[in-house]
């Protein structure tokens, strides 16, 4: 397959580029595109070097399959150029998500969905696809009533702007800030720009795509911190049931459940935490308790890395269904 990556000479791009190499995505062509400053430029692929492009002449090499990972402005204004030649683009940007006539898919929970008319489809946040990781095995068994989540999360999430200022921080040296504040030996309870109603769009995300995904009736409300971590983004969740619930049925359904590892031994201090997560495609649990002040309700904590699981990984595996994999 003919396959564009745009962004590739982004942080989550690289991350795409090393999980297609990973997975055995049958690359005949690689087309990597970024922004005008970095065209012409090599990347490695498979031991052969490809030229990086401008997107126009991406569009004209008419690739099978174009993953965007250039933030929702180009995703809006070069998606539909891509499409329109035949192109199934895979969109890891906010862009599409929340339109009514484009698909918001996890492999592993909607994948099915998907037709060769998809022509824009749209990866969900990073945060939303490890929480609905979960979430649904247990709201086809119980009905997910209400979710209530805080959120834990990588500085990687921002990009390399956000990682440069940590490192810079924590070697004393001046420069460029991604965040207002410092962000090492901090957590900043504002991830992206707030919105009207005193949420940040990250926390809608979290309630607007897990409805779109699962079910409009669910229930979920947000708060998300920026955390001085690169592993991956780490999230506390409050579940509330329709019905009650085993806790052995649960580790049970989560076991069995392609793409959950379950880490939850408090004999051995056994819990999800980034450092254990980076690099892995798995969501993480753990912590998996009982909430006793409320009927039908669990608590759990939740890792994965947000840039693979959370975004290229996710991509890699809608790629593979596109393809007939």
């Amino acid at each position: 397959m003919k396959v564009a990556v745009v962004g590739a000479t982004g942080m989550v791009g690289n991350v795409m580029l090393q999980v297609l190499r990973e997975q055995n995505f049958p690359v005949t062509e690689l087309i990597p595109v970024a922004s005008e400053k970095s065209v012409g430029k090599d990347i490695e692929f498979r031991g052969l070097d490809f030229k990086v492009v401008g997107l126009q002449t991406a569009v004209e090499m008419r690739p099978d399959i174009a993953i965007f990972s250039a933030g929702g402005d180009t995703s809006i204004q070069w998606a539909p150029k891509f499409a329109e030649v035949g192109t199934t683009v895979i969109d890891n940007s906010s862009a599409w998500r929340m339109d009514p006539t484009k698909k918001l898919i996890v492999p592993e929970i909607n994948g099915n969905l998907l037709t060769k008319e998809d022509k824009i489809i749209a990866n969900p946040n990073c945060s939303t696809i490890q929480l609905v990781m979960v979430l649904a095995p247990l709201h086809k068994k119980y009905g997910v009533k209400r979710v209530v989540v805080s959120t834990y999360q990588s500085i990687t999430g921002t990009g390399v702007k956000a990682v440069q200022q940590m490192d810079n921080e924590r070697h004393e040296i001046s420069g460029e800030m991604a965040y207002k504040y410092p962000i090492d030996k901090n957590c900043i309870p504002q991830c992206d720009v707030f919105t009207e109603n005193g949420y940040t769009k990250e926390e809608m995300k979290l309630t607007n795509e897990t409805k779109k995904i699962l079910d409009p009736k669910i229930n979920v409300t947000a708060t998300a911190v920026r955390v001085p971590v690169v592993g991956g983004h780490s999230e506390a969740v409050n579940i509330e049931f329709e019905s009650d619930f085993d806790l052995s049925e649960i580790r049970s359904i989560l076991h069995n459940t392609s793409g959950i590892t379950i880490q939850d031994n408090l004999d051995t201090y056994t819990y999800p935490m980034p450092r254990y997560a980076e690099g892995r495609d798995d969501v993480f649990v753990g912590r998996i308790r009982r909430d006793e002040s409320q009927k039908n309700s669990l608590n759990l904590w939740i890792v994965a890395d947000n840039l693979r699981k959370g975004a290229a990984t996710n991509a890699v595996q809608i790629g593979k269904i596109v393809g007939g994999m």
